[in-house]
């Protein structure tokens, strides 16, 4: 089954806010995660293919078919919500099996398939159990066996994890990812979670004041964001304004001049440059050809794993993830680490290093 939403256009009544002109597809089997700022619109598009809001404008399709006009029960989708959800007086068995029930399906052959939804997410011991006598992670196994009971065209995710905590989460969003991929279900998953999109998704829609900015493949996002929001709102980065050398091999920042490919962008046009904190390198393992830079150091926090080093160097902080244990205070850029992205207001970042203030 695909998803589709085409030229989708609405507004809360009263309100400037919503979501404008969307055009989304979710492929059949795909995981689609979208992110974005809180009142982005995220779970407003969920809202909207569940039959929980009409649009103003534009059509919802599933496989093909128009369900723009359906109310929520006829579009056989599966809903797994942030709160769960669950019913407090049925057991796990009860609760799986409820959406059978309503659809008038016999005891004895909701019982059966509630039971194999249970085995499927690893429960089948705790049907008798009553959801206060289970953990936050069983609970969420047992709403997404109720979403996927009665074999949903596609499943829907409103950001199901965020009640759980942290090492919780991790666990679960790979138990997420299993039983989709078993299920091979078109998945649409709301999520404030950044590491958790990137680590499950296949591609992940990035949206801001009710559009959709990017949309990817993690590594796409990552790796080659369209702006400066986006790059500072995907993971850590170090972010300055910056000119396009006389050459066109360089490009001036306030760190100083960088040697890099400055594709098609004439000179001395005014860009951003994005570098990602893992691909600076302490000085002393610098390979050849890279940018060396002096700095003074002014935080070094240990991570565990990693270490973060913050560098002042000319008139910026740089940003550095490393897993060297040795004092540094000179840097190595490799020129193919340097993006080049259209210039932005510094204000529009989000969680960037770059200029000294």
């Amino acid at each position: 089954m695909t998803i589709q939403f085409q030229s989708i256009d609405y507004r809360y009544p009263g309100s400037a806010n919503g979501v404008f002109d969307v055009d989304l597809s979710i492929g059949d089997g795909e995981f689609l995660a979208v992110i974005g700022p809180s009142g982005s619109g995220k779970t407003t598009l969920l809202k909207l293919l569940a039959g929980f809001a009409r649009p103003a404008a534009g059509r919802i399709l599933v496989d093909g078919r128009d369900i723009t006009d359906l109310p929520p029960e006829k579009r056989r989708l599966g809903v797994v919500f942030q709160s769960y959800g669950l019913f407090p007086h049925m057991s796990a068995l009860d609760n799986v099996a409820y959406p059978l029930k309503i659809r008038g399906q016999a005891r004895a052959e909701r019982r059966a398939r509630a039971a194999q939804a249970l085995e499927r997410v690893g429960l089948a011991q705790w049907a008798h159990s009553m959801p206060a006598a289970m953990s936050g992670g069983q609970q969420q196994r047992i709403a997404l066996a109720r979403a996927l009971v009665f074999s949903p065209s596609a499943l829907l995710l409103d950001e199901p994890l965020s009640a759980l905590d942290a090492a919780l989460r991790v666990e679960m969003r790979e138990e997420i990812l299993r039983v989709q991929r078993a299920a091979n279900i078109a998945t649409l998953h709301i999520t404030h979670d950044q590491e958790e999109a990137l680590s499950i998704a296949d591609r992940i829609a990035i949206m801001r004041a009710g559009r959709i900015i990017q949309i990817g493949t993690p590594k796409e996002l990552y790796d080659q964001p369209v702006s400066r929001w986006v790059a500072s709102f995907i993971g850590q980065a170090n972010l300055w304004e910056g000119r396009v050398g006389p050459d066109r091999r360089s490009v001036r920042t306030p760190i100083g001049e960088l040697s890099c490919d400055t594709g098609e962008h004439a000179a001395d046009a005014p860009v951003t440059v994005l570098i990602r904190p893992e691909a600076i390198l302490p000085g002393d393992l610098a390979p050849a050809g890279t940018n060396i830079l002096a700095g003074r150091v002014q935080a070094d926090r240990f991570l565990g794993a990693a270490r973060r080093v913050d560098l002042a160097v000319g008139e910026g902080l740089v940003r550095v993830d490393t897993h060297s244990r040795a004092p540094f205070d000179t840097i190595a850029v490799p020129p193919k680490s340097i993006r080049l992205l259209p210039p932005e207001p510094v204000s529009d970042s989000v969680n960037a290093i770059g200029e000294r203030t």
